[in-house]
C-alpha cells in the first residue's frame, strides 16, 4: 500500500497541477472560469456516486446509479452557480428546485411497479448522494470560478497535506488511538502531526501566492491558521466517511487508486472543508470591505 501511494501520489499532483494550469489558461484565453474543470468535476461525482451506490448496495439498500448520477449532477450545476451567472434568480431557489426534483424523481423511480419496499431508504440515500457529492463538490468549482486555479490548487493542497502529515507522524509516533471502534489505524499523534504539517505548508501556500500576479495577498500568519483548520476539518471529513464505510463493512470506497482505495477516499476531506475554504475567504473580502466603508466615513467621503 505505501509503495503504490508513493508511485500514485506524486502523479496524481502532477495531473492536479496540470488541470490547474490549463484551467487558468482556457480562462486568460476565453475569459470563463472552470471549463475545464466542470466537466472533470462532473466526471469525479459521477465516479464518487457510482461508489456509494455500491456501499449501499451492500447495505441491502437498493438504489439506482441511474438516478444518483441524475442527483449528483443536479447538485454539482446548483452549487456551482455564482451570482453572475445566476444573475437575478436566488440560489436558494435554485437548490431547493433541484433538491425537488431529486426528492420526486427518487419517489416516482423506486416506486414503480406499485412497490413500496425500501422506497424511503433508497430515496433517502438518493438524497444523501444529492447532498454529499453534488451540492458540497460544487463548491469546488464555484471557488474555481470566483478566484484562481493557483488559489484552489493552495486549498486543495493544503488540506491534503494533513493526510501526509497525519500518516508520516502516525507511524513514527503513534501510540494512542483516536477512535479505535471507528479508524484503527488513527492516533492523536498523527492527528496533531498532521493538523501542524497541514499549517506549515498553509503558510508555504502563502508565500507561493504572493509570488504570482494578482492572487489574494494573506499574512503567513492567516495562513497558518487556514492550514490548521483545514488539516482539523479534513480529518473529520475522512471520520465522517469512514462512517459509511464501517456501516457497510468495508474498508475502501473501491480500488479505483491503487495505494489510496476509491475516488471518494481521495475526495472525502475536500467536500467538507473546500466549502469552509470559501466562506472563509468571503469573510475575508467582507473584513476588507468592511475596513474600506470605515475609512470612507472617516474622510467624510461616505
Amino acid at each position: 500500500m505505501l509503495r503504490h501511494r508513493l508511485l500514485f501520489g506524486p502523479i496524481l499532483i502532477v495531473l492536479l497541477l496540470a488541470v490547474a494550469w490549463a484551467d487558468q489558461f482556457l480562462q486568460e484565453r476565453t475569459g470563463r472560469a472552470a471549463l475545464l474543470l466542470f466537466p472533470l468535476m462532473a466526471l469525479v461525482d459521477i465516479l464518487a456516486a457510482r461508489e456509494l451506490t455500491a456501499l449501499f448496495r451492500a447495505r441491502k439498500i437498493t438504489t439506482s446509479f441511474r438516478v444518483n448520477t441524475l442527483a449528483v449532477v443536479l447538485g454539482l450545476i446548483a452549487s456551482s452557480l455564482t451570482v453572475r451567472e445566476a444573475g437575478p434568480i436566488s440560489g436558494v431557489a435554485v437548490v431547493c428546485t433541484a433538491a425537488g426534483i431529486v426528492y420526486c424523481t427518487s419517489l416516482l423511480f423506486y416506486s414503480r411497479g406499485q412497490n413500496v419496499d425500501g422506497v424511503v431508504s433508497a430515496s433517502a440515500a438518493t438524497l444523501l448522494v444529492f447532498t454529499y457529492i453534488g451540492l458540497l463538490g460544487g463548491f469546488i468549482v464555484m471557488l474555481r470560478k470566483e478566484y484562481s486555479a493557483w488559489l484552489l490548487i493552495a486549498v486543495v493542497l493544503t488540506i491534503k497535506s494533513c493526510d501526509i502529515g497525519a500518516f508520516a507522524f502516525g507511524k513514527l509516533f503513534g501510540r494512542h488511538k483516536l477512535i479505535p471502534w471507528l479508524s484503527p489505524g488513527k492516533t492523536w499523534e498523527g492527528l496533531f502531526g498532521g493538523v501542524l504539517f497541514s499549517g506549515l505548508v498553509g503558510a508555504g501556500m502563502t508565500v507561493v501566492l504572493r509570488s504570482i500576479p494578482e492572487q489574494p495577498a494573506f499574512t503567513i500568519w492567516q495562513g497558518v491558521l487556514a492550514g490548521l483548520i483545514f488539516g482539523f476539518l479534513g480529518q473529520a471529513g475522512d471520520l465522517a466517511a469512514s462512517l459509511l464505510k464501517r456501516d457497510a463493512g468495508v474498508k475502501d470506497y473501491s480500488h479505483t487508486l491503487p495505494g489510496f482505495g476509491g475516488v471518494l477516499d481521495v475526495l472525502d476531506s475536500p467536500l467538507l472543508v473546500v466549502p469552509v475554504a470559501y466562506w472563509l475567504l468571503k469573510l475575508t473580502e467582507i473584513d476588507a470591505t468592511g475596513k474600506i466603508v470605515e475609512a470612507a466615513k472617516s474622510s467624510g467621503w461616505w
